[in-house]
């Protein structure tokens, strides 16, 4: 079920770039940190310091949010958010 999951995760992914409405700055950040746990587990980065880095900092934080989901369930989360994304 493993593969299954990582193919549509793969479809999934690919589809992203061509939703027909652009996804909320909250929604962006979901996806973002969905694919990062989903591709690379846990955060492992340190937190930005930098106090311009505001973007960097969302990021950080959306991903860090997801610490200890399972890359499988956060395939799972992805492909659901795309696929909810797709229907508006």
């Amino acid at each position: 079920m493993g593969n299954q999951v990582s193919v549509a995760f793969e479809e999934a992914a690919g589809r992203v770039q061509h939703l027909k409405t652009t996804p909320t700055e909250e929604q962006k950040l979901k996806l973002y940190a969905l694919y990062k746990q989903a591709t690379s587990g846990d955060n492992y980065r340190p937190e930005p310091t930098d106090i311009l880095a505001f973007k960097e900092k969302k990021k950080w934080k959306a991903w860090e949010e997801l610490r200890g989901v399972p890359c499988a369930e956060a395939e799972e989360q992805y492909i659901a958010l795309v696929q909810e994304l797709e229907k508006a």
